[in-house]
This record gives C-alpha cells, structure tokens and sequence, in this order.
C-alpha cells in the first residue's frame, strides 16, 4: 500500500455497505430512488461473488450491512448473504417492501442472523398507500409488519413523506404504535431518481413540512424510551446543504446489482466518471484507489462558496447527483445551499410548490416507476 493510500485509508473507512441487491421491484413507487434508467442495469452479481463483497467489506471496516434495492427478497441467495453476514458480526438491515415476504421466510432468515427489519409503508390508508406504491399492495404490508413483530425481530417503519401524506404526520404516529414499531422514519423525499421526474407533483410548502416537524416532535418526546422516531427534512427546505451519504466516499459503501462500487446510489448517474466493478478488481483496491471515488474525495474539487466556507468539512459540499441533475454539472456547489449560484433553482421550485398546495382539489399526475428510460425533467 503506497504512503498515499494509507493516508487515504485512514480517512476514508466505511462504515455501511449499502447491498443493491437487485433493481426488480413488485412496486412502481413514484419516488423510488432507483436511477430512472435501472433497467439497463443487470443482475450481474452471483452469490459467491456477493459473498466476497460481504467479506472486502467486512476488511474495510464495515460493521453494518443494508440489504436493499429494489426488492431484495426476490434474490434467492439471501439466507447466504445473511449468513455469511452473520458469521462476520455485521449488523444486518433487510430493507424491504414486504410485499414478496412469507412468515416461514422471515423466520428463517431471524434464525440465520438477521438484526432488523425496515418496511416501507406509503401511507396510512389503502388509498393512499396503493396510489403512489401504484398496486394494491397496503394490506399485505400490515400483514408482514405484524409477522417482525410476531417473531420477535426490530421493526423500522419507512414513511416516505410527499404532499399527498404530509398532512397526516400525526396519523402515521400512531400508525407505527398501533404496529408496536421499534423505529419510525418519516422521511421526506428526496428530489433524485424518479422523485424528481415526479417533484412538481409531490414538492410540499414551507407550511405542511412545519406542521409535520412540528407533531414528529412532539411524538419524539411522548414516545421517548418506547419508539424512536426520525423526521428527515427535504433537502429543498434548508438553508445549508447535508452532507450526502455522510460524505462523498467517506462512510458508506454501495455495491450496485450490476458490481459497480459507488459512493451513493445514483452516483454511476454522473458523466464523465469511470465506475469499477467488483467483478474485475478487488473492492479495496476500488474503495482506495478507484478515480471517480476519488474525484470528490477532500476539499481540491470545490469551487466558490464552498471552498473558502467554514462548514466544508462538515456538509462536504453536499449532494453531487443533486448539484448534476440541477445545474448539469457534478461538481458545482449543491443549489440547496443557499450560497449557491444556483440557488434560484430551489426557490423557483417552493414557490411552486406553494402554489399546488393552494388547489388541492387538483389531483397531481404521478409518472410511476418503469422498465422504460425516461430522463429527469431539465
């Protein structure tokens, strides 16, 4: 290992591997953060090769395995993985729509090693919940929430929150006690993937997220030492960036269906940056030394404001498939910063969003979740 590396990998140990087991979904969500193209994306990976990845990682560093996707209940290694994850002491999270799940299944894989479960649940009520999961799919995911609690794993409950369930905040609470949930994260959405082909539909006002923040709260404080419960702020309504995934490369470590080793999930979305695969080079040889990691690695990247802003070690610049996706360039300030030249960009994007709010007798056209390439709206 060269003096470089070293340093390198000092700075740079993963925590998480995030395993992108598959991109097959049963759901079409309207924010999946799948990239809007995943079906040019292939299962490329097999178990055994799986299996080194969960190893390399554990090497790295990495004490916390997410096993998502997708759908990743529809691989039929997973009792390998968790085995195997098991046998490292990973802490192991099966992230997961519940719909492909049986009871026998889940206590199989809670006997192999599982930690926890995550489900999401799209919202309180059939409705609504099979409207932007785009089946009908809400009662079978109760069924399988009752099934973790029944066999005696953790249970996390994912609300994804958009302009359609906002409202609801206080409903959802007690929605996750009525499931006995160990854990509850509202978490709006992020505007990447196919939330942002469908953001004019699902952005909402300044005044439903302060009501929501609000109630989460007040929930935090009742529910204190019986559930802990996450409120995740959408990225357009801060005034400073967050540091994306911890970081550009820093603390979280994906491997994609196809074998590419990324920083986040949508990075293999930016031009210009050759990806490596597992299937040709040893993951910490990749981690380490692999040029589009390092691309966004340390401060030498970062233009004005961020260079010469005392908060560069602790946003990172912020999120460079947003600051693509928004200003066509990857390695421009993230526009959610309010210092950012494109800045405008964001607030075009609330007022907006403040103007639907106002007609909510107009229901909102949603593009869901497709084999077929679509681009995010310019």
């Amino acid at each position: 290992m060269s003096a470089a590396t070293a340093e390198r990998a000092a700075e740079y140990r993963p925590y998480t591997l995030v395993a992108e087991l598959t991109y097959a979904c049963p759901l079409r969500c309207v924010y999946c953060s799948n990239p809007v193209d995943y079906a040019r994306h292939a299962d490329a990976l097999d178990t055994d090769t799986w299996l080194q990845v969960l190893r390399d990682a554990e090497a790295l560093g990495v004490v916390q395995l997410n096993l998502t996707g997708g759908e990743p209940l529809l691989r039929k290694d997973l009792e390998a993985l968790v085995a195997e994850a098991e046998r490292l002491q990973l802490y192991t999270n099966l992230i997961t729509s519940g719909i492909p799940a049986t009871r026998e299944r889940l206590a199989r894989l809670r006997d192999l090693g599982l930690d926890n479960v995550q489900i999401s649940v799209q919202d309180v009520a059939a409705p609504g919940a099979d409207r932007i999961a785009g089946r009908r799919v809400f009662e079978r995911k109760l069924r399988v929430a009752r099934w973790v609690k029944e066999l005696g794993l953790p249970l996390t409950l994912n609300i994804v929150l958009h302009r359609e369930n906002l409202d609801r905040a206080e409903e959802m609470i007690a929605f996750a006690e009525t499931l006995q949930a160990d854990r509850l994260e509202l978490a709006n959405t992020q505007y990447l993937g196919w939330a942002l082909v469908n953001r004019r539909a699902l952005l909402p006002s300044a005044e439903q997220l302060a009501r929501a923040r609000a109630t989460a709260a007040a929930a935090r404080e009742r529910l204190k030492g019986r559930m802990e419960i996450l409120f995740v702020t959408p990225d357009y309504y801060v005034e400073r960036p967050k540091a994306c995934m911890d970081g550009w490369g820093r603390r979280f470590l994906l491997v994609s269906p196809d074998g590419l080793v990324l920083p986040c999930h949508l990075a293999h979305t930016l031009p210009g940056l050759a990806w490596e695969s597992v299937r040709q080079r040893p993951l910490a040889d990749i981690w380490h030394d692999s040029a589009a990691l390092n691309t966004f690695r340390g401060e030498e990247w970062m233009p004005e404001p961020c260079r010469s802003c005392d908060r560069r070690t602790v946003d990172f610049g912020g999120c460079r498939c947003q600051a693509y996706h928004l200003t066509g360039s990857a390695a421009a300030t993230d526009p959610t910063c309010a210092l950012a030249p494109h800045h405008d960009l964001i607030e075009a994007a609330r007022r907006e969003a403040e103007a639907a709010a106002r007609l909510p007798e107009a229901a909102a056209t949603l593009v869901y979740r497709t084999a077929r390439p679509l681009l995010p709206p310019a």
